[in-house]
């Protein structure tokens, strides 16, 4: 093994889970993509630690090197772990702060690719991974279905079929077939229009396309030698846009305009875009994370049920396309990963597969009985006792004295209008407030969603006895607020940038500013999971919906009593709450907010907790200024 040459202040832990292997697999299978990331990037600018919970044969250690090549890896216990780290769902990078963590598949590999291309410039591909505007698998899971899909649910899905798999055919996981669907729908790119006029160009060139006029209906069997043609002249155009960028070779710039009818056609008659890659023409991040998880998948199918490749032929296609991306193989070689040669396939099938009926869709809610607007939902409420009501405000009128305090605690710091930081400041108080109220020394306290920690870094510098915690999936905020802190010299204060799902660490106090739609669900259900109190300032309702964790309304109380579509009402209304807006509009948002925050709180107290709607002193700090405290009984 090659040592890791680089100097101390640079130099970053890796840490991976490390369960079991198999001939070219390292389980789980976060740890192998990982090592597939490194593999393809040539990255070799991390100390990697595979984190193991009991002992490991000799045989797992000789086979370290076959599994990935020219990397210096340790195996350690997790109880050797850094303390911030065991609070975190592997794999995870730590700093050598030792305060500053990222966490989580998508952040740790888009971090990979970041720190790769920064120790060589020149690799201006491997920031292609990330895809158009950088943000390929930056939505966190919780809220982006195709995030959820990548990262946790077929990486999952896949372990246990090959946990389970044996002599009998097996059931394919929705979540392959589900990709499958994902392939066969049309792509969408930021230069959409401009494409779909060059494939309709080219299809007329080659005879392929269907006349923009009308005329005579062909015959069945001139048909279907047409969409033959028309699927060959597409894979041509697809395939020469994806790895023209692939190899970095421009394509020759044209100063002719297009012919009058392909710019005069209808975008509706314009071909639609197909896959070449995961999410859509180009290879990106996705990619990786899909390959090896496939790649062991079909290694399975193909040894013992070939027949099922059939159910998959857009799959299929796609494991057969993506060895042709340069350095995919060499990456693969490295990782143990042997790529299998798959027969041709139809691939132009579009019968649905039985199973993709199971397949979690949006729920469609047809109320016969439903009646629009905010007004009839808010009197059935009132017909049941429920009405707008909030819990009067402990101490209206206390403050900080933010003239004494450091400038590095006030949001002064940062660059909001003064405007902007006083009600900032006044939102803090409330928040503060509570929680310096209800901390004791030794507490831990855990500002969720973060941002810039405006919370977290008060309550570190007000509360020195206790631990406080930022999570923050956005990694700028978060270096930001590292700077203040490090100004500021806090020693009792950590930076973890993860989803929150990945954050498994015990603590009494979870805070929460602003966070947008069900984000503030989450930080309830993360508290009421670990008995904490919490404190909460909900925003966006408008973005609330049903998700893969929560149905609305969630209180039993309200769902006797409101349908989804009618509490979406409330939602909806609840952020019309802007200065600029009408009083009596206002007012309504108002009491829109106050109700779908009362359903929180019915449904957090039938979880054991005592719950408070608090509004925000003054009301003026913000269109959005409740607070939800709660506490176990």
């Amino acid at each position: 093994m090659k040592a890791i040459k680089k100097s101390l202040t640079e130099e970053e832990y890796l840490y991976l889970d490390f369960s079991h292997q198999t001939k070219g697999c390292i389980f789980p299978l976060h740890t192998s993509v990982t090592l597939f990331l490194l593999s393809y990037c040539d990255c070799k600018i991390f100390k990697i630690c595979l984190v193991v919970t009991k002992e490991v044969s000799t045989d797992s250690l000789l086979l370290r090197d076959d599994l990935i090549q020219d990397v210096e890896i340790q195996i350690i216990s997790r109880q050797e772990l850094p303390p911030i780290v065991q609070n975190c769902c592997l794999p995870a990078v730590l700093e050598r702060s030792d305060n500053f963590c990222r966490a989580g598949l998508a952040v740790v590999l888009r971090h990979i690719i970041q720190k790769s291309y920064e120790a060589d410039p020149l690799k201006k591909e491997l920031l292609e991974l990330l895809g158009f505007k950088k943000t390929c698998l930056k939505a966190c899971a919780e809220v982006s279905q195709w995030t959820r899909l990548c990262e946790l649910t077929i990486p999952l899905a896949i372990e246990n079929f090959l946990r389970e798999s044996s002599d009998q055919p097996p059931t394919i996981p929705v979540e392959i077939l589900q990709l499958e669907k994902k392939l066969s729908e049309p792509v969408r790119v930021h230069n959409d229009d401009k494409l779909r006029r060059q494939k309709l160009k080219q299809q007329k060139a080659d005879g392929a396309g269907p006349p923009l006029t009308k005329g005579k209906a062909k015959s069945k069997v001139h048909t279907q030698e047409t969409s033959e043609e028309l699927d060959s002249a597409s894979k041509s155009m697809e395939l020469k846009v994806a790895f023209s960028k692939l190899t970095v070779q421009e394509e020759p710039a044209t100063t002719n305009r297009e012919p009058s009818h392909i710019r005069k056609a209808k975008a509706s008659d314009l071909p639609p875009l197909e896959h070449v890659f995961a999410e859509g023409l180009y290879f990106t991040l996705a990619d990786i994370v899909l390959l090896p998880c496939i790649h062991h998948f079909l290694v399975i199918i193909c040894k013992k049920f070939s027949e099922k490749l059939a159910e998959f032929p857009l799959l299929a296609s796609w494991y057969q396309r993506i060895q042709e991306v340069p350095r995919v193989k060499t990456a693969a070689s490295k990782c143990g990963i042997q790529f299998l040669h798959l027969p041709e396939l139809l691939t132009t099938s579009t019968e649905q597969h039985p199973n993709l009926s199971e397949v979690p869709g949006v729920e469609e809610q047809n109320d016969p009985l439903f009646i629009g607007g905010p007004r009839p939902t808010m009197a059935k409420l009132m017909e049941k006792g429920i009405e707008v009501i909030f819990s009067p405000h402990p101490c209206p009128t206390w403050t900080l004295d933010w003239n004494v305090l450091p400038a590095a605690v006030s949001p002064k710091e940062g660059k909001m209008s003064g405007d902007r930081a006083l009600r900032k400041q006044q939102q803090l108080n409330n928040l503060v407030y509570v929680v310096t109220n209800q901390a004791k020394p030794g507490d831990r306290i855990v500002d969720f969603c973060s941002g810039g920690g405006h919370v977290g870094i008060v309550l570190a510098h007000m509360l020195p006895s206790c631990q406080v915690t930022l999570i923050e999936n956005k990694e700028l905020s978060l270096i930001r607020a590292k700077k203040r802190s490090n100004e500021l010299g806090l020693n009792n204060i950590w930076f973890i940038q993860a989803n929150m799902e990945y954050f498994t660490g015990m603590f009494n106090i979870g805070v929460a500013l602003h966070a947008c739609g069900v984000a503030t669900d989450m930080v309830i259900e993360h508290c009421i999971k670990t008995r904490a109190s919490f404190v909460t300032c909900p925003c966006c309702y408008g973005f609330i919906q049903n998700t893969s964790k929560f149905n609305f309304p969630k209180s039993e109380q309200f769902k006797k009593t409101l349908s989804y579509k009618e509490h979406m009402i409330l939602c909806r209304f609840a952020d019309q709450t802007a200065a600029q807006l009408p009083p009596q509009r206002r007012l309504i948002g108002k009491q829109c907010m106050c109700l779908v925050d009362l359903d929180r709180a019915r449904a957090a107290e039938e979880c054991g907790y005592s719950v408070q709607v608090i509004s925000m002193e003054p009301e003026s700090c913000s269109p959005k200024n409740n607070m939800i405290v709660g506490i176990p009984i």
